[in-house]
Formats: structure tokens, C-alpha cells, sequence
């Protein structure tokens, strides 16, 4: 009868040096804690899925009533000026929710953290996830309005995916940020919710960025959310919507630079995570 042995091998610095190759050891856990996330977000809620088309169709209302009917501001092309406002609403709600999800996760997975070796970085990338079916679930209600406005989308729409991945990336740079920096000092998660509603007014969720003076225009692209919104917008309107190309790269720009700093802090408040929770 044979045996087979089993070596442990303890060695400085291996969990280190083999990390990026853990998160693929570990994406069991990382569809776990997302199915987790998924059900208790929607299991025995009474408005859990109706919440994620409420939320963006009301605001949506308001923003059209306000800057289509209150201050007269243009659509884009023959585009109905709702339709606009929606198509702008999609990302930044899959942006919000996913920051505001990410931010919170590693607070809320202490248990898990302080017992069990693994990558954190899998749990705030597992809770963007939550963002994402709120996302698919909203995007129904647009197919309803494309319908009841008749309007017909272009070969663009075929590269809206793209876009969607775009959102997640920019969402993530800052949520990692904000996850760290929210188990070092807790009075982080007050800073969240305001950093969301400021973001929401000086994005161009309620208006087109035509309005925009050209002069300004590059220098408010340095919202990384400028880029993300044209992108949909054009995707989803078709010829009715331009994109301001540069303001685009410098977008996508500012997004790879918070991503790469997200992940440099996460990574090293990483090994204190256990001992602050």
C-alpha cells in the first residue's frame, strides 16, 4: 500500500511572492462570496429587484425635469431627452453601487478575514458584483424605454459591453482605496456617501457634456466617469452622440492611474487588515 506524503513548505515571503497566483487558486471564493452577496442583497426583500430599477428610473424623473424642462438644456441629436438622462444613469449607478459595495466589504467580511488566509483583494472585487446584476437588471427598463420612445439602437450598442467593463475598472481603483483606507480609520465610511452625491451633480448624468464650454473641456474629463458616460451615451444613441476623444484617453487615463494606486494601497495595508479588524 502506498502513501502519499504531503509536504508543508514554510518559506518568507511565499504568500507574497505567489499572490497573483492565489487569486486563481482561490476564484471558488471569490463565486462564493459573490453568490452570497447576490441572494442576501435580493433573498426575502420585498422591493430587493424592484429597488434596482426605482432607484435610477426616480432620479432619472427628476434630472430630466430639472435640466430638460426647468433650465431647457439640449439632448443630443433627435435623442429624447430621458433617454439621454438614463443612458447617463446606467454607469453612474453601477459606478455608485459598486464603490459603495467595495468600500464596505472587507468591514463586512471580519470574521472571514481574521480566520482564513487568502487574497483580500477577492472580497471588494466579489461585492462589485452585487453592482453588476443591479446594472442588468436597470438595463431591462432601458430596453423598455428604447421601446416605448421607438427609438433604434445602432451597430455602437455591440460595443457597449466594452464600456460596461470600463465602469467596473473605474469604480474599482477608488473602491480599493476607500476599502483600505475604511478599516484604518472608520469615520471613512461617512466620507463615502458624500463623495457619491458630489460626484453624482459633477458628472454629466443629467445633462450632455456638449454643454460643456470647449475651453473646459478637457480639464473636466479628469472625471473619469466624463469618459465612461460618453461611452454609453454613444453606444446607446448611436449618431445622436458624439464623443470628445481626448477628454475620452484622459479619462481612461485618470482610470488606469486610480486603479494602479487602489491595488499599490490595498496591497500594502493588506497584511494589517486582520489585526485593524
Amino acid at each position: 500500500m502506498s502513501h502519499q506524503e504531503h509536504l508543508t513548505i514554510l518559506e518568507a515571503g511565499r504568500a507574497e511572492k505567489n499572490y497573483w497566483r492565489d487569486l486563481w487558486r482561490y476564484r471558488e471564493l471569490f463565486f462564493i462570496l459573490a453568490w452570497r452577496d447576490v441572494s442576501v442583497r435580493y433573498k426575502q426583500t420585498v422591493i430587493g429587484v424592484a429597488w434596482a430599477v426605482i432607484r435610477p428610473f426616480l432620479t432619472m424623473v427628476i434630472f430630466t425635469v430639472v435640466f430638460g424642462r426647468v433650465a431647457q438644456l439640449p439632448t443630443e441629436g433627435n435623442a429624447p431627452y430621458a433617454l439621454l438622462v438614463f443612458a447617463g444613469m446606467l454607469p453612474w449607478t453601477l459606478f455608485a453601487t459598486s464603490l459603495g459595495e467595495a468600500s464596505n466589504s472587507l468591514i463586512g467580511n471580519s470574521n472571514l478575514i481574521s480566520k482564513v488566509y487568502f487574497p483580500r483583494l477577492i472580497v471588494p472585487t466579489a461585492a462589485v458584483v452585487t453592482a453588476f446584476v443591479d446594472f442588468l437588471i436597470s438595463f431591462v427598463l432601458l430596453v423598455g424605454m428604447m421601446i416605448y420612445y421607438q427609438y433604434a439602437p445602432s451597430w455602437n450598442i455591440l460595443l457597449l459591453p466594452l464600456f460596461m467593463v470600463l465602469a467596473l475598472l473605474a469604480s474599482l481603483g477608488p473602491g480599493l482605496l476607500m476599502t483600505a483606507l475604511n478599516v484604518k480609520y472608520r469615520d471613512f465610511r461617512y466620507i463615502i456617501p458624500f463623495i457619491v452625491q458630489f460626484g453624482l451633480y459633477v458628472s454629466p448624468v443629467g445633462f450632455s457634456t456638449s454643454v460643456v464650454p470647449a475651453e473646459w473641456r478637457l480639464l473636466y474629463s479628469l472625471n473619469p466617469m466624463v469618459g465612461v458616460i460618453d461611452g454609453f451615451r454613444w453606444c446607446i444613441l448611436g449618431a445622436d452622440s458624439t464623443v470628445y476623444w481626448p477628454g475620452f484617453y484622459l479619462s481612461l487615463g485618470v482610470t488606469a492611474l486610480f486603479l494602479w494606486w487602489g491595488i499599490a494601497l490595498f496591497r500594502r495595508m493588506e497584511k494589517s487588515f486582520a489585526d485593524l479588524i
